[in-house]
Formats: structure tokens, sequence, C-alpha cells
């Protein structure tokens, strides 16, 4: 079994929300890669790069499925990404 990276990449946003909009967008674009666990994804401010902002809810759902939809959203859980 390989073992899982995390990959660090720095970008601007004017807010927490943007940084996880951006982060979010990121991520659904390269859920298509086996290797990427785009439920995980997370955002922190780099100087201060311990507190980290979860973008996904990430919950289970039925089917090993897990919750796609932004984290802390309205509303019952949903799969959004194909793996």
């Amino acid at each position: 079994m390989s073992a899982r990276w995390v990959a660090h990449l720095p970008f601007t946003a004017a807010d927490l929300p943007a940084a996880q909009h951006f982060a979010g967008t990121l991520a659904r674009s390269l859920s298509f890669l086996s290797e990427v666990d785009p439920g995980e994804t997370t955002v922190s401010a780099e100087d201060a790069q311990d507190v980290r902002h979860r973008v996904f809810c990430d919950l289970p759902l039925d089917g090993g499925r897990r919750c796609g939809r932004r984290f802390e959203h309205d509303g019952g859980c949903a799969a959004r990404w194909c793996r």
C-alpha cells in the first residue's frame, strides 16, 4: 500500500471563504485522479499552517461514498464527485 502525502500549494485569496472556494474548485477538478482525496481538502493561512479549515463536509453516505457538499452546508448531504 502506498503512503499518503499532502501537497502544499500556496495561492492568494481575499478571505477564508474565497480560499475555500478556490481549494474546492481545484480539488473537484482533480477528483478524476484516484490518488486524490478531494473530501480531505483543507486550507490554512500561510503564517498559521497548523490551523486548517475544512472545505468539504465529507461525512459518510450509504454505499461507501462521502458528502461532497461544502463544510457546514445547509440541508442534507449529497455525493458530488464520482470515483
